[in-house]
């Protein structure tokens, strides 16, 4: 079984598109290890409706937490504990896109974060950065937290409105391939995910 991890620099960079784009593009399965906020929807269910290639299995998460905060803070809400230990890969045969919750320092509990999950599951990285004001930084310290830790990288994919000036200087300083972007689009819809999925599919297999 093949794993790739899907990271960012932050929440809301686009980790669940670049999910349904590479689970499309690969006939992939999927799996979030730890949801948050649960109660506003969950990026499983954005998976089954984006992803259209009828072979994708959306495996259920270990944990899932209604407020949309940090894990660990998640689980205190509900009087729960994550037990690291007890977060164990999916049966499948199939290529396993795993989604991460926030970036890579994200606490998962009192002792561990999301990058120590990487570490344990041994998977492939793949960093998603979005442009805005502060992401250079913000890029370029997840590269060092996951050369650091010795975590297998694939690269980079961008999203958003594209930004060559601060695109170039992290790519010249990363350490990391390009993979490639995903623009800013109207809408994320299923046809939408086919179009990257295409491109993506071509470099990743």
């Amino acid at each position: 079984m093949r794993k790739i991890f899907i990271t960012g620099i932050g929440t809301d960079v686009g980790k669940t598109v670049v999910s349904a784009v590479l689970a499309e593009g690969l006939g992939a399965d999927y799996w979030k290890p730890i949801q948050t906020g649960a109660a506003f929807g969950s990026d499983s269910e954005k998976i089954k409706r984006l992803v259209t290639n009828g072979v994708t299995t959306v495996h259920p998460e270990a944990y899932r937490f209604d407020a949309y905060v940090a894990p660990h803070s998640a689980a205190s809400a509900e009087g729960k504990a994550i037990d690291f230990d007890a977060i164990n890969l999916p049966k499948t045969d199939r290529t396993l896109i795993i989604e991460g919750a926030g970036g890579l320092m994200v606490p998962i509990n009192e002792k561990y974060f999301m990058a120590d999950l990487i570490k344990k599951l041994d998977a492939e990285t793949i960093l998603v950065s979005q442009n805005y004001l502060g992401n250079i930084n913000h890029t370029l310290l997840s590269c060092e937290a996951l050369k650091s830790r010795g975590i297998k990288v694939m690269g980079i994919i961008f999203t958003g409105t594209e930004n060559t000036s601060s695109e170039n200087i992290i790519l010249a300083n990363a350490g990391f391939p390009l993979l490639g972007r995903i623009n800013r689009e109207v809408s994320i819809t299923p046809d939408v995910i086919k179009k990257y999925a295409t491109y993506f599919a071509g470099k990743l297999k």
